[in-house]
């Protein structure tokens, strides 16, 4: 019932879930991964009907603790060399609306003594306290002073979180169906954030925004993966990295190419360097806008990854629909309110409002509505989904809110500085997340151009005879 992830095993994601496949495919070929194992979904479906968990699963839990044990000669909750684990939701479909991840499970009042002794870094380790004591009341509850109840618990909570209102919400926008559930990965941690040489990051092996054949992404020095994700730091791009850590940024991207290779699609890498040394933490299929998919399914039926059909399958009815989304037409005169990253392209004109909530109800209402958030987080994905637009205060091009917008098909500007929701709220806005600026005023729009790819794209289809793609290509084009 509890599945180490080793390099044997065989399961897919609808058993182990997406992240954990993940895992195993980057183990797989080889990658430095941190060991883990994994509560499958049949444990969270049989919960969801039952209640309550096997007989048992305690010592189950227990006994997947001691093989990530063995893994990094650790012990968890222990006073010396102290194991920490991260617990994360895995459904077989990338699914945002789930319990975040829990990073540094396994603090105690003993643990946290036997780390800073062991580190030297008293205030490396309360750093370490406050997030994890945060991160835990949050998302579980009071924190207990014993890493194999925190486990529990945290376990637990991870399933509860299937049946949030942001996760069905999600679902029901998407047709993913109810009765999948969620594994559970449980992870050695990693430290992002533990010294000079130490970060953490996202890569993309092919801009995910135009579709370029190059590798785009940012990533925060000494931090850890959830600064990152939250838009709450500023990053750094990744010349940077290379600058710091010429062979790590090298290892990065060699394993970026194997990766898009394996899957035959391009990827979404998470990344954590700990004193020098690389792990990969996950890779998926890259969430993309319209005209990446487009520009990306070209690129890799030229290179041979991708046959004719499956080509054309990578560009899906939804985002042939996307590549007629407005841009602005002419800014004119028309005073410019913030300026931010460009992390979504295409335009939208709404009145600012700063709460999901709001941006729901005055949707429903028939009103037209931007999203104004100092950063988003998946509580905000139901007013992503109501408003026409996003901006937010913080984050950058691989924070929630640019990669959920670029999914949704959402105009996105991040960062555009602390205020600009007290600024803009309430005030009617342009954004154009093309350029990165929000207008005052509600501006005109127009259709975007023709993207590139669509002639060659247009040829697929018809040496396909591929009638009802090119019934709606006929649409796009017109």
């Amino acid at each position: 019932m509890i599945l180490p992830l080793d390099a044997n095993l065989e399961a897919g994601p609808d058993r182990i879930g997406g992240k954990a496949a993940s895992l195993l495919a980057m183990a797989r070929l080889g990658l430095p991964v941190p060991p883990a194992f994994v509560v499958p979904t049949d444990v969270a479906r049989a919960w969801a009907a039952s209640g309550s968990l096997p007989a048992g699963f305690a010592e189950m839990l227990q006994a997947g603790v001691h093989g990530l044990e063995a893994a990094t000669g650790r012990q968890f909750g222990a006073a010396q060399r102290p194991l920490l684990l991260s617990v994360r939701s895995g459904a077989a479909v990338s699914m945002p609306g789930m319990m975040e991840t829990l990073l540094n499970l396994g603090l105690t009042e003993k643990s946290a003594a036997g780390l800073a002794a062991e580190t030297g870094n008293s205030a490396f380790v309360a750093d370490l306290r406050d997030s994890f004591a945060a991160q835990f009341n949050t998302c579980v509850g009071p924190v207990p002073d014993d890493a194999q109840a925190q486990l529990l618990a945290a376990v637990e909570a991870v399933m509860a979180s299937w049946n949030s209102r942001r996760a069905r919400r999600y679902r029901a926008h998407h047709g993913i169906p109810d009765d999948l559930g969620t594994a559970v990965t449980v992870q050695a941690m990693v430290f992002g954030n533990l010294c000079e040489r130490s970060g953490t990051g996202v890569l993309f092996s092919r801009n995910p925004i135009s579709g370029v054949d190059e590798a785009w992404g940012e990533w925060l020095p000494r931090a850890q993966g959830e600064a990152l994700v939250a838009g709450t730091h500023n990053a750094q791009p990744m010349e940077r990295l290379a600058q710091a850590m010429p062979e790590v940024h090298q290892q990065l991207l060699a394993g970026a190419r194997e990766l898009e290779r394996s899957g035959r699609d391009a990827q979404d890498i998470e990344f954590t360097i700990e004193s020098g040394r690389l792990f990969f933490l996950q890779s998926r299929p890259a969430k993309r806008t319209a005209r990446a998919a487009l520009t990306i399914a070209m690129a890799m039926h030229d290179e041979g990854l991708l046959d004719r059909d499956e080509a054309l399958a990578r560009v899906t009815p939804d985002q042939l629909a996307a590549l007629l989304a407005p841009v602005l037409a002419d800014a004119g005169d028309a005073p410019v309110l913030a300026t931010g990253t460009p992390a979504s392209p295409g335009a939208g004109a709404g009145v600012a409002v700063t709460s999901a909530h709001e941006a729901e109800a005055r949707t429903a209402a028939g009103e037209t509505v931007v999203l104004v958030r100092p950063t988003t987080s998946p509580d905000d994905v139901g007013g992503m989904l109501a408003a026409v637009a996003v901006v937010t205060e913080a984050g950058g091009a691989t924070s929630h809110a640019a990669v959920v917008g670029r999914a949704l098909g959402k105009p996105v500007v991040t960062g555009c500085g602390p205020g600009v929701q007290a600024l803009i709220g309430g005030r009617p806005v342009t954004v154009c997340g093309v350029s990165g600026r929000v207008f005052d005023g509600l501006l005109p729009l127009a259709s975007p151009p023709a993207a590139p790819a669509l002639a060659r794209y247009c040829a697929l289809a018809a040496a396909a005879g591929d009638r009802d793609r090119l019934a709606l290509l006929a649409e796009v084009m017109d």
